[in-house]
């Protein structure tokens, strides 16, 4: 199977740290894995950098699936960017934020994890399976499709 660039990292990344199958997942094995600073707190999602070490900032009230999504799309940040994006301009903001929503797509439901099990998943499956909303699992389902359509129609 071809593997895009983000898919490439991710795989690469998880299986660094021996994570291998979607239970070995979750937010504290991948915080401990890359050694961030996980707090619950009342206001919004953030990630930041403190004397070189990230912390990343989580709401209390949203549920477990809503956190994991919300960790990952932050640990994307962490990854990919530097510096604090209220100095960038819109347009770079937003793009950092498709970028990190990309990149939770793809830490929440890691592709080489579904080689096996593509044609028999549905959304629900996934969202059971990698503890995320039906909604995300049906955008990453979406994306999933649109990646085998697009190799399909242009490697044949």
């Amino acid at each position: 199977m071809f593997y895009t660039r983000t898919e490439k990292f991710v795989k690469d990344l998880l299986l660094s740290f021996n994570i291998k199958k979607p239970a070995d997942l979750g937010i504290d094995k991948v915080a401990d894995a890359l050694q961030v600073t996980v707090h619950l707190w009342e206001f919004g999602s953030e990630a930041i950098c403190r004397n070189g070490k990230y912390i990343i900032f989580l709401n209390e009230q949203k549920n477990e699936r809503v956190q994991w999504q919300e960790f990952t799309h932050e640990v994307g940040h962490i990854m990919w960017h530097v510096g604090r994006q209220e100095l960038l301009p819109p347009s770079f903001i937003e793009l950092q934020e498709w970028q990190a929503n990309y990149f939770s797509c793809h830490l929440c439901i890691p592709t080489f994890m579904l080689e096996d099990n593509t044609l028999k998943m549905t959304p629900y499956k996934l969202m059971e399976l990698f503890n995320v909303e039906y909604a995300f699992a049906c955008k990453r389902m979406e994306m999933l499709e649109n990646k085998r359509g697009y190799y399909r129609s242009n490697l044949s």
